[in-house]
């Protein structure tokens, strides 16, 4: 008579093929990463119109996941598998395509966004008056001798980052930093947001 002793289940197995796939997928999708883009000069003041459902669908097509914007000015948080520097690529090529001239793309990951908004060096001025100016590259030490139209403004300088305090709000400001000229600013209340959509993805 054959014994009825039971199999051992596989999933049971720490070594079996089945739970070694599993170990495998898990571990994929905790090390992709999670990006925020930030689109340069879109659905502001009239021009660079860009709906976010066409946005959603480039970076779908890029093979991103997890895609989600958050307000009309050009922010989209995603996983992917690719280097940032890739994403940014995947997005520009894909915008210039779309809007026929060239739209900047800065990218963080969700631990740079956050480290962006811990490092804010106004944290008693008002959230929707300060800005980080975000930067491709870190930010020449002198960039802020150059700046002009100052009427008191506050400036600083992060790692890829200008952080600026509008006491009085942007609306009025002249202020014009020449390194920050190919960057796209993001107050702080948006960056703390953007890091949170990120971080749970």
């Amino acid at each position: 008579m054959a014994s009825t002793k039971s199999l051992p289940d596989p999933f049971r197995t720490s070594t079996s093929p089945f739970r070694l796939q599993l170990r495998a997928v898990a571990r994929y999708n905790f090390d992709m990463p999670n990006y925020i883009a930030l689109l340069r000069a879109v659905n502001v003041g009239g021009t660079g119109k860009l709906p976010m459902t066409d946005l959603q669908a480039m970076c779908r097509d890029a093979g991103f996941t997890k895609i989600q914007t958050y307000i009309a000015s050009g922010n989209v948080v995603f996983q992917s598998t690719a280097s940032a520097k890739k994403v940014k690529s995947e997005l520009e090529t894909r915008l210039l395509s779309y809007a026929g001239k060239p739209v900047g793309v800065a990218v963080r990951t969700a631990s740079e966004m956050a480290a962006v908004v811990k490092a804010n060096p106004f944290p008693k001025a008002a959230p929707n008056h300060t800005v980080a100016i975000f930067l491709d590259e870190a930010p020449p030490p002198d960039a802020l001798a150059h700046a002009v139209g100052v009427r008191g403004e506050e400036m600083r300088l992060g790692v890829r980052e200008i952080y600026v305090h509008y006491g009085t709000g942007m609306g009025t400001s002249k202020l014009r930093i020449p390194a920050a000229k190919t960057g796209t600013a993001r107050n702080i209340n948006t960056i703390t947001k953007l890091g949170k959509m990120a971080a749970e993805l």
